[in-house]
C-alpha cells in the first residue's frame, strides 16, 4: 500500500533529524535539495517543508539567498542547552512523581530495566549498539517524566533533549559506572516518591554529562 504524503512527510522528517543528531550530516553542512531528494527518495516541497520544520526546532539554519544548512555546534550552545534541561526535566520530574501512577511505576521499571541491560553490555566493552543505547536512555528518562501532566512541557524537553544528543553523539564516550550509579538513584528515588532526592540526582546527572561532554569536545 502506498504511503499518504503526511506519512512520506514525517518518515522524510524522522529520517534527515536522525541523520543531523547521530552526525551522519555533519554540523555546518550544507543541506542541497537535489542531494537530499535521491538520499531520502522524497519530493522538493516535502524536503523543503521538513527542513523549514528543523529550522524551526533549531536543527536546521534557513539562511537568506544561501539555503539550508545543518545548525553549527558550539561549547555555549551545549551549555545553555544542558542549562535549559535541568530546568525542563527536573520541573518535569517533580510534577510526574506526585502525578503517577501504577501504570507510570510499571513503565518506568521497564524502561530502567532495558537501559540498565544495555548499561552492563558498554561497561563489559561492548559498544556496537551505540545507537540503541541512547535509546534506551531516552526511553528511561521519558519515562521518568511522562506522569508531569503537561504535553507542551513534554513536546519541549524532546526537542531539547534530542539537542543535547546531539552533542553526545559528536563526542561519544562512556561516563560508565558513574553514569550507570546516576541513574540506578534517579530510578529508586522515584519509586520512593522522593521528589527532591530524584531532582538532586537528575540535575547533577545532567552537569555532569556536560562536563564530560566539555571536556571531549
Amino acid at each position: 500500500m502506498a504511503k499518504s504524503l503526511n506519512e512520506v512527510g514525517a518518515s522524510t522528517y524522522q529520517r534527515i533529524k536522525r541523520d543531523i543528531i547521530f552526525g551522519d550530516l555533519a554540523p555546518g553542512t550544507k543541506l542541497k535539495l537535489d542531494g537530499l531528494r535521491q538520499r531520502y527518495s522524497a519530493s522538493m516541497s516535502t524536503l523543503r517543508e521538513t527542513l523549514n520544520r528543523l529550522a524551526s526546532e533549531g536543527f536546521v539554519e534557513a539562511q537568506d539567498q544561501r539555503g539550508f544548512f545543518v545548525t553549527p555546534v558550539s561549547r555555549e550552545d551545549l551549555t545553555e542547552i544542558a542549562e535549559l534541561r535541568v530546568l525542563l526535566e527536573c520541573h518535569a520530574l517533580r510534577l510526574s512523581i506526585n502525578n503517577g501512577d501504577t501504570d507510570w511505576e510499571g513503565n518506568l521499571v521497564a524502561a530502567h530495566h532495558k537501559l540498565h541491560l544495555m548499561e552492563q553490555k558498554m561497561l563489559g566493552g561492548d559498544d556496537s549498539q551505540k545507537e540503541d543505547w541512547k535509546r534506551y536512555d531516552w526511553e528511561f528518562h521519558k519515562a521518568l517524566i511522562q506522569a508531569c501532566g503537561s504535553t507542551n512541557l513534554l513536546s519541549l524537553h524532546a526537542v531539547l533533549y534530542d539537542k543535547y544528543l546531539r552533542y553526545q553523539m559528536l563526542v561519544l564516550t562512556y561516563r560508565g559506572e558513574e553514569a550507570v550509579e546516576e541513574h540506578r538513584r534517579m530510578f529508586e528515588a522515584a519509586l520512593d516518591r522522593d521528589v527532591d532526592r530524584a531532582a538532586q540526582v537528575l540535575q547533577l546527572h545532567i552537569e555532569r554529562g556536560l562536563e564530560h561532554t566539555l571536556a571531549a569536545f
